[in-house]
């Protein structure tokens, strides 16, 4: 079972990030405050539950939450700023949005960038440790699932409402076929290689 967040007796939020390893489409991010006696025996890490579990559990959160928030970064500035930055920039967003301001943060994750001055801790594979980063990557992977399922009207012969813009081998092959969309990043390597990240400048990375 997952603890409610990784300090007690403080205002806590949780930050998750979904869709950094997508050729196509935003990268979101979602803050959530719990309140400290939240518990909910099904929630996990977004990645271990499956799509209805998720979509189940999302109004849950939304009603139950002290607070939370949830921002997309579009494509011109995954373009511009790189990847990673653009993430620590969702969850940066989303923490600054919400009604309640947090006196600390638990990213899930090893790298992130101070935020306003609030405390924070990065914790790899905090999702399937706190139920405030849980929340969290479950409001970013369903928003995030929710956005290119409409997209997907709009250029169905990627299949984006299957795959959700992951580099499946049925959306690279698209790809090579069609060529790139408008929701493409540019700056990644659509066809034929994965993603590659080394040429990043990269932030400091956390204590954990």
């Amino acid at each position: 079972m997952l603890l409610p967040q990784y300090l007690l007796d403080v205002i806590e939020c949780g930050t998750d990030e979904a869709g950094r390893g997508c050729l196509a489409g935003p990268v979101t991010a979602a803050a959530v405050i719990l309140p400290q006696d939240f518990n909910n025996p099904v929630l996990n890490d977004s990645k271990k539950l499956t799509h209805k579990q998720r979509v189940l559990l999302r109004p849950i959160i939304e009603t139950e939450a002290v607070s939370f928030s949830v921002i997309h970064i579009d494509i011109d500035t995954i373009d511009k700023i790189n990847i990673l930055n653009a993430s620590i920039l969702g969850m940066q967003e989303s923490i600054r949005s919400l009604q309640t301001k947090p006196e600390h943060i638990a990213v899930d994750g090893n790298r992130f960038k101070p935020c306003d001055d609030i405390p924070y801790k990065c914790i790899i594979k905090g999702d399937g440790k706190y139920l405030n980063i849980a929340s969290a990557s479950i409001l970013a992977k369903t928003y995030r699932d929710n956005y290119m399922e409409k997209i997907h009207e709009e250029f169905p012969m990627y299949n984006w409402k299957q795959n959700k813009g992951y580099p499946t081998k049925e959306h690279r092959e698209a790809i090579r076929t069609h060529g790139p969309s408008k929701y493409h990043r540019k700056s990644f390597r659509l066809i034929p290689e994965p993603v590659s990240y080394t040429h990043l400048t990269l932030p400091t990375i956390c204590s954990v």
